[in-house]
């Protein structure tokens, strides 16, 4: 579905669960960092009603969902770390176009949003099926559904509001530009790493 074409090792689990309180810290400014993402859509595209919409709606549950893992990192008796540098991410943003026109700019924030969104879906998953802790599995599972209504909106609005974008096409090449880039990624505990 996500159309990924690499997936995670399993075994980045077990890096994961060797450093619980850094993957959660992580975990949370991810989300944090999302609902900030949805937040510049709608400054940068308030005309665009059913797009001012939908990134509400998804800012707040990025929110909640950094709610919920702060609630977990506070059960658990651990801290809230400061804000982590994302590689994953930032190399992601260097494959945006930056020139064009300001509908070229929304549809690669969306199709940036998109990737994001994908790849965490897909890390959730593999944390929900492989992570020993019941509750964070249990937990990873149901924001696994979510990641993924949220990268399938993405889309949705980037073949809604495109002009002259070939969204297919241009998905595409993000695809195949993760891909290689992925493949430096899953040595460390965080979301991305």
């Amino acid at each position: 579905m996500l159309g990924l074409k690499l997936t995670t090792d399993p075994r980045w689990v077990n890096i994961v669960e060797s450093n619980i309180q850094e993957i959660l810290t992580d975990h949370a400014w991810c989300e944090q960092k999302a609902a900030t993402n949805a937040i510049h859509i709608i400054a940068q595209n308030p005309e665009n009603e059913e797009l001012v919409t939908e990134m509400t709606q998804i800012a707040r549950e990025e929110m909640e969902h950094f709610q919920m893992v702060h609630e977990i990192i506070k059960q658990r008796g651990l801290k809230l770390g400061r804000e982590r540098k994302d590689n994953y991410v930032s190399e992601l943003f260097k494959f945006s176009k930056k020139d064009g026109s300001r509908n070229d700019s929304l549809i690669e924030r969306l199709l940036f949003a998109a990737m994001i969104e994908a790849r965490s879906c897909e890390r959730f998953r593999v944390l929900s099926l492989n992570i020993k802790d019941e509750k964070l599995a249990k937990f990873y599972h149901e924001l696994m559904v979510s990641e993924a209504g949220h990268y399938t909106t993405f889309l949705k609005l980037a073949k809604k509001y495109s002009k002259k974008v070939d969204v297919d096409k241009r998905w595409k090449e993000w695809l195949d530009y993760e891909a290689s880039i992925i493949v430096n990624y899953g040595k460390e505990e965080t979301v991305h790493g």
